[in-house]
């Protein structure tokens, strides 16, 4: 399987534009977002959600779960930054979370 080519920076500046709630880490090369829901269930269920279409993608995110918050940092490591899997990735979470 080929992997996408890394984003440049007009690229991710335009991807920035329609991921409002994201911001671009420099220096970790990802895309970060928190999420805050309800209650854990929410939070966990948004999680398993975006399991399913990670493993589907074979794209996996760096995130973290505490209670009702799920913090999210996107990159594709074996190409050293942001790809489009990792656009993909947050905009499936943007809908879900929209929903």
């Amino acid at each position: 399987m080929t992997r996408p080519a890394l984003l440049d920076d007009a690229a991710i500046a335009t991807a920035l534009s329609s991921l409002p709630a994201w911001t671009y880490d420099e220096a970790e090369r990802c895309l970060r977002r928190t999420f805050t829901f309800q209650d854990f269930n929410q939070a966990f269920g948004f999680m398993t959600r975006v399991a399913l279409r990670a493993e589907a993608l074979d794209h996996h995110p760096d995130w973290r779960n505490v209670y009702k918050t799920v913090e999210v940092a996107l990159t594709t490591h074996d190409a050293g930054g942001l790809t489009s899997l990792d656009l993909t990735l947050a905009g499936f979470m943007e809908e879900l979370n929209a929903s």
